[in-house]
Order: C-alpha cells, then sequence, then structure tokens
C-alpha cells in the first residue's frame, strides 16, 4: 500500500451554460492500494481539452458522463510510483487516463510509456498525443485533403487546430484558419505558415472568407460549429469534405442554437459532412505519432503550450479554456 494522500477535482455539480469553480469540488483520500496488473501513477502534466466540458454534462454522448461526485476526466502523463503490471517499472514515464488527482490507479493496458528521445513528455499530451492525432487523423482519413486543395481550419491556434492546418501544408494545401483574435491570428499565418487567417470576432467571416477562397473550399475542418461553420457551408466546392471534430461554440448554451438550415450546399455541391473520433483509429496510432515526430523534429511542425503551474488551478483553467483565454495546447503543470 502508498501511504499518503491524493488530491482530486471532483465534480461538485452539473454546470448550466459555463462552468464555474464550484461545479468542482477538491476532494482528500487516501492513496490505496495497487491492485494486480496495475500501476500507481503520479501526475507531472494534466492535459485539458474542450471535450471535457461534454463529460460535465448528463446527456447522450459518445461516452459515459461524469458522475456528480466523480474524479474529473482526462489525460496526464506521470511517473510511475508503483507497479504491478509487466512491462512497466517504477520510474516509467506513462501517458494514461488518470483524470484529474495527483496520483492514480490504472491498469496496464490502459497506459502508454511515453518516448523520451522524440520530445519533452508533455508533447505526449499534445501534438504526439490525442490532438495531434485528431489533427492527422481528420485531415488525411476524414478531410482526404489532397495537393491542390483549399483547407479552412477552425479554432487554428488550438492545439488541434494548428497541427491540422500544418498538415494540410505539408500535404501541398491552400491553407486558411479562423482565430479569435490578432494576436492567435498572426501566429497561424507569421509562424506556422498558413496562407491566410481570419479574427472570427472582429471580421465578417463569409466576406473575408469569400476573398481568402475565391474559387470555394474543398475540406474544412470543424472545431466550432456555430456562425463560422454556417459560413463555410456556403462556400464549399463540389465533392467538398467536412470533419467534424469539435463543436465549442455550442458546448456551453444552455439552450443549442437552432440547427443548420444551409445543408442544401452538401446536396448541391455532392459535399460530405462527417463527424469522427480518434479513437477509432487506435490500431494505427503509432503509423501517425511516427510521422508527426519526424516533422516535429525536423521543424516542419510546430507547436505551442499554454502551460498553468499548479494542480489547484485545474479549474479555472478549465473555465479559461471554454471562454477561449488559452493559447495553444492547454497543460496543468502538477509535478516535477
Amino acid at each position: 500500500m502508498a501511504e499518503g494522500i491524493n488530491r482530486q477535482w471532483t465534480l461538485a455539480s452539473r454546470p448550466e451554460g459555463y462552468p464555474a469553480e464550484e461545479n468542482f469540488a477538491l476532494v482528500e483520500s487516501p492513496i490505496g492500494d495497487t491492485g494486480p496488473g496495475d500501476l500507481l501513477v503520479q501526475t507531472i502534466w494534466l492535459s485539458l481539452d474542450p471535450y471535457m466540458r461534454g463529460r460535465m454534462a448528463a446527456g447522450r454522448s459518445y461516452t459515459a458522463p461524469v458522475e456528480v461526485g466523480g474524479v474529473m476526466q482526462g489525460e496526464v502523463v506521470g511517473r510511475v510510483v508503483e507497479s504491478r503490471a509487466a512491462g512497466f517499472v517504477r520510474g516509467d514515464i506513462v501517458a494514461a487516463p488518470l483524470g484529474w488527482q495527483e496520483y492514480g490507479h490504472v491498469s496496464g493496458l490502459r497506459a502508454r510509456k511515453v518516448d523520451l528521445s522524440i520530445g519533452p513528455i508533455s508533447t505526449a499530451l499534445g501534438v504526439l498525443g490525442m490532438p495531434g492525432l485528431t489533427a492527422y487523423f481528420g485531415l488525411l482519413d476524414v478531410g482526404e485533403a489532397r495537393p491542390g486543395d483549399v483547407v479552412v481550419v477552425s479554432a487554428a491556434s488550438g492545439a488541434v487546430g494548428a497541427v491540422a492546418g500544418q498538415i494540410a501544408r505539408l500535404m501541398g494545401c491552400r491553407v486558411v484558419g479562423t482565430a479569435g483574435t490578432d494576436e492567435k491570428v498572426s501566429y497561424i499565418v507569421e509562424e506556422l505558415g498558413f496562407d491566410a487567417g481570419i479574427n472570427y470576432k472582429s471580421e465578417d467571416v463569409g466576406e473575408a472568407l469569400s476573398s481568402a477562397c475565391p474559387d470555394g473550399v474543398d475540406v474544412y475542418f470543424d472545431n466550432v460549429g456555430g456562425p463560422v461553420t454556417d459560413a463555410v457551408l456556403e462556400r464549399l466546392r463540389y465533392r467538398g469534405r467536412v470533419a467534424i471534430c469539435g463543436q465549442i461554440s455550442q458546448y456551453n448554451l444552455a439552450r443549442p442554437e437552432q440547427g443548420p438550415r444551409n445543408l442544401r450546399y452538401l446536396l448541391t455541391n455532392q459535399a460530405r459532412m462527417e463527424g469522427f473520433l480518434v479513437f477509432n483509429y487506435a490500431a494505427r496510432y503509432e503509423e501517425a505519432r511516427g510521422r508527426l515526430a519526424r516533422w516535429v523534429a525536423d521543424g516542419r511542425v510546430k507547436y505551442r503550450e499554454d502551460v498553468v503551474e499548479g494542480f489547484e488551478q485545474a479549474p479555472r483553467a478549465f473555465i479559461g479554456l471554454m471562454h477561449g483565454a488559452n493559447f495553444g495546447k492547454l497543460l496543468v503543470k502538477a509535478g516535477e
């Protein structure tokens, strides 16, 4: 038995609209025993991601919601403190779905050793982790991006969108991104190499898209839904493809907006709109991670991390994420 106290952020109540600090509770409990086949992991980095908002709601989704009183779900990178699982020893660095807690037990079957040779361990939660893999498969398999395509990426400065846009550039596409501040627009154009950027808060998105994509859009990587997506759908080209990765503009609405009424553009252009979950590509993760690691190593894919210091700051940082306050992959540094 591992001695000591574990701190966990739990769901205190389900939010109505945007989450607030009172929806979270910090609780303490004994660390407890490590069972056969399990690992005890101490969190170093905690990933905060938009999908977590859906887990806070009771509605139907692709996975069960967090129960009130349950530990908030999420992936971490941490150090193995105790191992009763084959193939792992004390001191190994692993990525695992531990949730918002400083220590946790997890089956060795659900943990992945982090390759320390391909980048800082934090990248296992970002460009070389779920966000990077999501961008890879969403753009190449669902969006079927090809040389010469015009690709639009929403939330383009975020952990997923930034990688998707850079992969599109590597594939020989023209890439246009939307973001919420002039600083983020400058970042995707000047540092990441997007061909054009649109500030969806200060510009007329439809007019800006018509200017940046005068002949229309072949592929749309959709992270946001809402009015931005409406504007893109109206500009799809023949046989256009829409990969629905996220709908963050809708996650915090107490009452959902009226659904799209412009699906006729899919009909008239014989276009395709498809939602996807990265977990369905698990058998190909290492293929994608290998390519992403090479692109990062040679500087063709860049990444940015928004680091919040201290486990105690997780709820406040997550609330900021829901309001677009983060710039890059949002991480909480919970340990050394």
